[in-house]
C-alpha cells in the first residue's frame, strides 16, 4: 500500500442515506429503475437520486451492492450513497463490496444495517487517480462479462426464433403453400419442407411430419452417480444457482462429502431442467461437461436419442413449455413436477433431414454462447481474486493487466 493512501472512517469518504418508501400501488409507468435490497425491482416515473449511484441492501439481502448508471429511485429496503465526496463512484462500488456487513447489522428481530454504524468503520482509501485506475481494471472485466451476456441473449434468441418459425409456426410451409420461396432460406433447405398441411390431433401440421412426445426424442435421468464411481471430487450444481441457461456458480466437494442430492451425471448435449418451480426457467445446456460435474436430483436431465441436441434443447426451453409445466406443478411451498410429465409433452416431429439442417445452424449459436459463458466465468474469477487485493493496496495497480490475469 502506498503512503499516499488515506486512513479514516467510511463516513469521511461517503455519506450513506436510507432509501425511500414506494409501495407497488404508488408506482407510475416510467423508465426510472427502482433499486431494492436485491437489485432493480421494477420502474417508476420519478427519480429520487442522481446517477451514477451505488446502492446496498439494508434489509433482506444485507450488504448486496449495486451500481446504477442513470438516475434512480433507491427503495427504503436499501441504503444509497448520497454524497461521494469527490471519490470515484465506480471505485466506491467495488470498495463497498469488500466490507463485511454481517458484523454491522443491528441484530434486531429484523436484522438490518445502520448507516451510522457503517460510517464509523475504519477504512483506508487510495487517492483519486488510483481509484480511477482500480475502477477501470475491474470495470473492464465486468464490461466484458456484460457484453458476453448480451451477446448470448442475441445468439440464443436467434436459435429460438428459427425453431419457432420452422417447427411451431411452420412459416416455410405457409410460404410454399403460397408458391413463394421461404424468405432468407437457401433452396436446398427450402426443399426439405413440404408444400401443404395435413390434419392431426394437434390441428394442421406439415405433411409427412408426425405428432409425438418429448419422450420419443429423449431419455431422462439415465446416468446416476453411484458409490463405486471413481471420482476424487464433485463439482455440484444446485438449482438455486441456475437461471435461463446460466450456471451462476458451482460447489466443490471431496468425494463422499457431497450433498445426498448430488446424483445427476451429465453428457454432452443434455438439456437440464429444474423440476422444482418449473416455470422459473431454471435450465442449462450441458456441452462437453467434465466427469466430475454433477447436478442436483431436483433437475431432470434429458439426453437426446432420436433428435439432435440443439433441436431437443430448443423444443424444451420455449416459454410455452415453462408456462405449461408451471400449471401442472403440485405443492404449495415448492411446486414440482415429475420428469414423466415433461417427457409426455406433445411435439410435432419433422424429418431427420430437417432436424439436421436446423442443427447445422443452431449448434453453432449454442456453442458460441457456451464459449462466452466459460470466458465470463474465468473473467469473474479473475475479478473476484483481484478485487480485495486492489482495493486494499496489496497489489499495485500499475502491474495489472486484467486479461493476462484471466488467461493465467
Amino acid at each position: 500500500m502506498s503512503e499516499r493512501w488515506i486512513k479514516g472512517k467510511l463516513g469521511d469518504f461517503i455519506t450513506l442515506q436510507r432509501g425511500y418508501d414506494l409501495p407497488l400501488y404508488k408506482r407510475e409507468e416510467g423508465v426510472v429503475p427502482v433499486v431494492t435490497s436485491s437489485g432493480i425491482n421494477g420502474t417508476h416515473s420519478i427519480a429520487k437520486a442522481k446517477g451514477p449511484g451505488v446502492v446496498m441492501g439494508r434489509y433482506g439481502t444485507i450488504g448486496e451492492i449495486f451500481y446504477i448508471d442513470n438516475d434512480y429511485w433507491p427503495h427504503n429496503t436499501s441504503l444509497f450513497v448520497k454524497d461521494f465526496k469527490n471519490n470515484n463512484p465506480h471505485f466506491i462500488y467495488y470498495f463497498l463490496k469488500t466490507l463485511h456487513y454481517q458484523a454491522h447489522n443491528d441484530k434486531s428481530s429484523v436484522p438490518g444495517l445502520n448507516r451510522n454504524d457503517l460510517h464509523a468503520i475504519d477504512v483506508v482509501i487510495p487517492p483519486l487517480v488510483e481509484q480511477h485506475t482500480i475502477a477501470g481494471i475491474l470495470g473492464s472485466l465486468d464490461n466484458k462479462i456484460e457484453l458476453n451476456r448480451r451477446m448470448n441473449e442475441t445468439l440464443e434468441e436467434i436459435a429460438r426464433t428459427i425453431f419457432k418459425s420452422w417447427f411451431v409456426d411452420f412459416d416455410p410451409v405457409h410460404a410454399k403453400l403460397r408458391s413463394e420461396q421461404p424468405p432468407g432460406m437457401d433452396a436446398a433447405t427450402a426443399a426439405l419442407f413440404p408444400d401443404h398441411f395435413e390434419d392431426s390431433e394437434l390441428g394442421p401440421i406439415p405433411a409427412g411430419w408426425r405428432v409425438g412426445e418429448i419422450g420419443d426424442l429423449a431419455e431422462y435421468n439415465t446416468w446416476t452417480l453411484g458409490k463405486k464411481d471413481q471420482l476424487d471430487e464433485i463439482e455440484y450444481i444446485e438449482i438455486s444457482e441456475v437461471m435461463l441457461g446460466d450456471i451462476n456458480s458451482t460447489s466443490l466437494y471431496v468425494r463422499g462429502e457431497e450433498p445426498s442430492r448430488a446424483r445427476r451425471r451429465l453428457r454432452h448435449g443434455d438439456t437440464v431442467l429444474s423440476t422444482v418451480r418449473p416455470d422459473r426457467g431454471a435450465y442449462f445446456l450441458s456441452l462437453n461437461p467434465s466427469l466430475s460435474l454433477i447436478a442436483s436430483t431436483g433437475f431432470a436431465v434429458f439426453t437426446p436419442k432420436d433428435a439432435n441436441w440443439s433441436f431437443l434443447h430448443s423444443a424444451l426451453i420455449r416459454s410455452e413449455v415453462f408456462e405449461r409445466l408451471g400449471s401442472l406443478a403440485d405443492g404449495a411451498a415448492y411446486p414440482a413436477i415429475n420428469p414423466e410429465i415433461i417427457a409426455s409433452l406433445p411435439i410435432v416431429i419433422p424429418s431427420t433431414e430437417l432436424m439436421m439442417a436446423f442443427h447445422k445452424i443452431s449448434a453453432l449459436l449454442y456453442e458460441r454462447a457456451d464459449q462466452n459463458r466459460t470466458q465470463s466465468r474465468t473473467l469473474a474469477n479473475t475479478r473476484d481474486v483481484l478485487l480485495p487485493k486492489l482495493v486494499s493496496g496489496e497489489v499495485p495497480v500499475g502491474q495489472i493487466d486484467p486479461y493476462e490475469e484471466s488467461i493465467a
